[in-house]
Order: C-alpha cells, then structure tokens, then sequence
C-alpha cells in the first residue's frame, strides 16, 4: 500500500485505470482467478498488444500483478489498490447514506405530523 503522502497521485492512477471499458472487462474476467494474457485477449476485437497494453496500465496502477512462467504471462488481480479506492469512497457512501437517512426520517417525521 502506498505511503499516505502519495495517496491523491495512485488513486488518480487507479481511476484513470478504471475509466476504460476494456480495463474494467479484464477485471472482471480475473476476479475468476489468474489467466494469460493470450487467454485474457480472447473474448476482444483487437490485438493482443491493444490488450498487452491495457494489461500494463491496469499493472502500473497496482491492479494486477504479472507472473512470467515460461513464455507464459498470468496476470491477477492485486486488491491493494482497489482497497485504498474503496476507502477513499466508502466516505461519499456514508455521506449520501447520512443524507438519505436524514431524509427519511423528515419523511417519516412529515407524514406523522399530517396523519394526526
């Protein structure tokens, strides 16, 4: 996990990563387990080096780690990251979760009033 100092520049990394549809597709496909990038580039209409090169963005972000083995390349998703991403918005959800429960209790609160 990076030190707090460098906090705001990976999680403009992270999100950067994240903002691209195909990135977001790899990801998904790993969360089964490690896979070759040959078997990650599959499923997509472009090169293996298109995703070869999603592949190296998602791991400079601290996404996913590569391990070599042979000629081989399994990449897997590495949660570091994600969990300092999910930190940093698990403030807005209790911050909209405040609200929302702010609101429903003047909800609740409005129509007592008008039932008596």
């Amino acid at each position: 996990m990076p030190h707090a100092e460098n906090r705001p520049q990976t999680l403009d990394i992270v999100f950067d990563a994240v903002a691209d549809s195909t990135r977001r597709s790899i990801l998904d496909r790993l969360r089964a387990g490690p896979i070759t990038v040959t078997g990650l580039a599959e499923p997509y209409a472009i090169s293996l080096n298109a995703v070869s090169k999603h592949v190296k963005k998602l791991e400079s972000a601290g996404l996913i780690r590569r391990e070599i083995r042979g000629r081989e390349h399994f990449c897997q998703v590495d949660a570091a990251h994600f969990e300092m991403a999910m930190d940093w918005m698990g403030h807005y959800r209790k911050f909209w979760t405040d609200r929302m429960d702010a609101l429903e209790r003047h909800l609740i609160a409005k129509r007592k009033r008008g039932m008596k």
